[in-house]
Order: C-alpha cells, then structure tokens, then sequence
C-alpha cells in the first residue's frame, strides 16, 4: 500500500496518444492533466466507466487517487492509453492483481495505427477510379 507521497507509475500508448499514470492511495478522485475526469472529458459517462475500468474490474473504484498526464491523439485513444497506464501502476503496486488485470486484457497495448498515405494516391488505399477507354 502506498503512503501519502508515494505513488506508483504507469505509461500507456494508443494511437498517437500518450498517457502517464501515478496512483495514490486516497478517496478515488481522477485528475487528467489538472482537471477532473468529467470535466476534461465533457462528462461522457461512457469514456469515464471505460478510465475506471482497471479499478472497477478489482473492485476498488474509491481505494486510489490517480493524475494522468495525457498529450497526442484524440479523447478515444487517450482514454485507451489511460486505461492501460492505469493497469500498468496497478500491477506495479500489486504483482498478485497481473493476471486478473491480464485475463481482463487490460495490460495489452492495442497496435492499430492509422496507416500512412501512398504517393499517386488519395489516401492510404483509394485509388483514382479505373477506366476502362
């Protein structure tokens, strides 16, 4: 368990976003780069049920305090680059919670990137409509 100025730390990517976690022990608030959750998410609830996802899953949703530093992407990749900084700090502070955090998938880094454009073509793929004469 952590004391009041310790914290543990966690990094998550996805996407072009970057998220870094440290976790204290306290009454459950979560602060995204200095402001609350619901408010640096405009109180989407569905966004804010998947950042807690890692505490929910255990069970400890009011146990912990945690600052999140996000920078890159957009709201949805840096609410999946969050949520694997948080599982990350979890399973630093307690090796026993890897595997249900790891079964949950919660410690797995999605690789989807956006694919980058091709010369002589519109985007990554589309292609100018083929004619035939």
């Amino acid at each position: 368990m952590a004391t009041k100025n310790e914290y543990f730390y966690g990094l998550g990517r996805r996407k072009a976003a970057t998220a870094r976690a440290r976790l204290f022990a306290g009454k459950g608030n979560v602060m995204v780069n200095d402001k609350k959750a619901a408010d640096y998410f405009d109180g989407n609830e569905q966004m804010l049920e998947e950042l807690i996802a890692p505490l929910t899953l255990i069970g400890k949703e009011k146990a912990y305090d945690i600052t999140l530093v996000v920078s890159g992407g957009g709201q949805a990749g840096q609410v999946d680059a969050s949520k694997l900084a948080i599982s990350k700090a979890l399973s630093a502070m307690n090796d026993d919670l890897r595997s249900t955090l790891k079964k949950a998938g919660l410690l797995k880094r999605d690789p989807r990137e956006k694919e980058s454009k091709k010369y002589g073509l519109r985007s990554a793929r589309k292609r100018e409509q083929f004619s035939k004469r």
